[in-house]
């Protein structure tokens, strides 16, 4: 009786639902499908957990700034430091992923030199602006935002559909604080500092007005309320958030304010570093389907870094690779030459192709390119770093693995391996957190910490 209700059951479903249902993952885990590439690399995986997600950053001092939901937490990073800092005297940082500057800042509140690069212009205006605007009175940034003219709105992003993003009036009172912003003339450093926390205070508010929300990914919120009032009240309590923590800064890390903390905009996989590390801390683009820049794109057309699709497309296509790239794109990396690759990673690029085909469905066919690629970004990224990184220096990553049509992907082990290949010793990696797989919940995923060291 139960096999007949299933049955009837699965004739109901779609063709991605029946996939899921007929998954023969059910129950698995990463861990267990870990074992053979374990055993091949002769380490084994630690457990320790501990909190390393970005959401405890909301009320940390200046990472509170603005929300970053694929972040790794402060409280990590710190952890690092104090772990290292008999071994390390006064190590110099990298960040080649740096998002919203979670590493950096963490940096030179210890008062080390460090230093990031990030391609999405939006994160790195953020980063910029949380390391560099140290020295901004606290009395003149509110000046200068009670001072904003209300009688010049400024223009939302026409490419975006804010009509239907936001409330009418909650959208006209936006465009009243853009307007006074954009009107701010940034007649000197000073002034142009107290512009550029506006504009970030600006950006971080924006999802809350919204009709939308990110959890992790950007989507409506059927049932979310924003009162009329919401631009003003949530922009005044980030501008008095960010006033505060500039007090405590002057006066309880007043000797930090001028060292150096600089995020490039710039590619990892090729950004000519001309310093030498001693601790390369960051956690890389996940392969989970997650679009970095489509997440954003709200804020980035509103602060200008984005005035089209096609800009939002161009800035994805240049980054490690996610799968929601362009087809052309992953056609050309798939006939192209000398493209870094290794036994694991044919292997589960035929067993992805082999699953997609009995599938009968799968949202990108060209998913063992994709996987491919995702590697190659990875090992062209880590190739450009390893040449500066101190004797004695550590390359730590925090990522996880994936389920790919029923397929495992051990990105941590993968990552660790390329690390291998260009000269780097595996020291440890260690489960930081468990996961589930967004497509079969009961199939158990990680998120690890892998340390590279360069003896």
């Amino acid at each position: 009786m139960n096999d007949l209700f299933e049955s009837l059951l699965v004739k109901e479903l779609n063709a991605r639902q029946k996939n899921i249902v007929r998954s023969p993952k059910h129950g698995g885990s990463g861990d267990r499908d870990s074992l053979p590439y374990l055993e091949h690399l002769r380490i084994d995986i630690k457990d320790k957990t501990q909190p390393i997600q970005f959401t405890p950053n909301v009320n940390e001092m200046i990472h509170r700034w603005a929300p970053y939901v694929q972040g790794f937490s402060a409280s990590f990073v710190q952890s690092v430091f104090d772990f290292y800092r008999s071994e390390y005297d006064n190590p110099v940082i990298l960040d080649p992923f740096a998002g919203c500057g979670t590493v950096l800042v963490q940096a030179k509140l210890n008062g080390l030199e460090s230093y990031g690069t990030e391609l999405n212009p939006l994160l790195q205006f953020i980063a910029n602006i949380k390391l560099n605007c140290w020295d901004v009175s606290p009395s003149y940034l509110l000046k200068i935002y009670n001072s904003l003219l209300k009688d010049h709105p400024g223009n939302a992003p026409e490419f975006l559909k804010s009509g239907s993003q936001f409330k009418p009036k909650v959208l006209k009172n936006l465009q009243i604080i853009k307007g006074g912003i954009d009107a701010l003339d940034a007649v000197n450093e000073k002034t142009s500092k107290a512009k550029d926390l506006l504009r970030l205070a600006f950006s971080s508010i924006l999802i809350d007005c919204s009709n939308l929300k990110r959890s992790p990914c950007l989507g409506y919120c059927r049932n979310k309320k924003v009162h009329d009032t919401a631009p003003f009240v949530l922009m005044e309590q980030k501008i008095h958030t960010i006033a505060d923590d500039l007090s405590l800064i002057q006066r309880e890390y007043k000797d930090y304010i001028n060292v150096t903390s600089n995020v490039f905009l710039a590619d990892a996989m090729n950004f000519p570093h001309r310093e030498r590390f001693d601790l390369v801390i960051t956690s890389p683009p996940y392969m989970n389907g997650l679009d970095y820049v489509m997440n954003y794109k709200i804020e980035m057309g509103w602060l200008g870094y984005a005035k089209n699709h096609k800009d939002l497309k161009s800035i994805k296509d240049s980054m490690v690779v996610c799968d929601n790239v362009s087809k052309g794109m992953i056609k050309d990396f798939s006939q192209s030459e000398r493209i870094y690759t290794n036994e694991w990673i044919e292997d589960i690029k035929t067993r992805i192709a082999d699953s997609i085909i009995q599938r009968g469905f799968y949202r990108r066919e060209d998913m063992p390119s994709i996987v491919h690629k995702y590697f190659h970004d990875m090992y062209k990224t880590m190739k450009n770093i390893a040449p500066s990184l101190n004797t004695g220096g550590r390359f730590i990553l925090v990522v996880g693995d994936s389920l790919i049509a029923d397929v495992y992907v051990p990105t941590d082990l993968l990552i660790a391996r390329i690390g291998k290949d260009l000269g780097l010793e595996i020291e440890k990696i260690v489960k930081a957190r468990e996961r589930r797989s967004g497509q079969i919940k009961s199939y158990k995923l990680r998120e690890t910490i892998i340390t590279l060291i360069k003896r």
